[in-house]
């Protein structure tokens, strides 16, 4: 079955993507392109079926009990790590 393009504006995105897609007809490369739009999902519908990053969080902490994020003691690190290198004497 024969594809006629009427529009002159299609016509010209047909010759791009012949030229991009190194297709060996305007017809393929239109399959091609046609092919491609169908197959890969939008990408609003990707964002839809992701969740944000607060709500994964949230899943993995009530999965592995872990307590809120504010309830969690602040850890000095330089303090840490002094001690972990043996410098407990260095001023604070």
């Amino acid at each position: 079955m024969p594809l006629y393009v009427r529009d002159e504006r299609v016509n010209q995105l047909a010759q791009q993507a012949q030229k991009i897609l190194k297709a060996p007809t305007k017809t393929d490369a239109i399959r091609q392109a046609l092919e491609r739009v169908v197959e890969t999902p939008s990408e609003t519908a990707v964002r839809e079926k992701k969740a944000s990053l607060e709500e994964r969080i949230e899943r993995l902490r009530a999965k592995y009990d872990m307590p809120p994020y504010e309830s969690l003691e602040h850890l000095d690190e330089k303090a840490f790590l002094d001690e972990m290198w043996g410098d407990n004497d260095v001023h604070r």
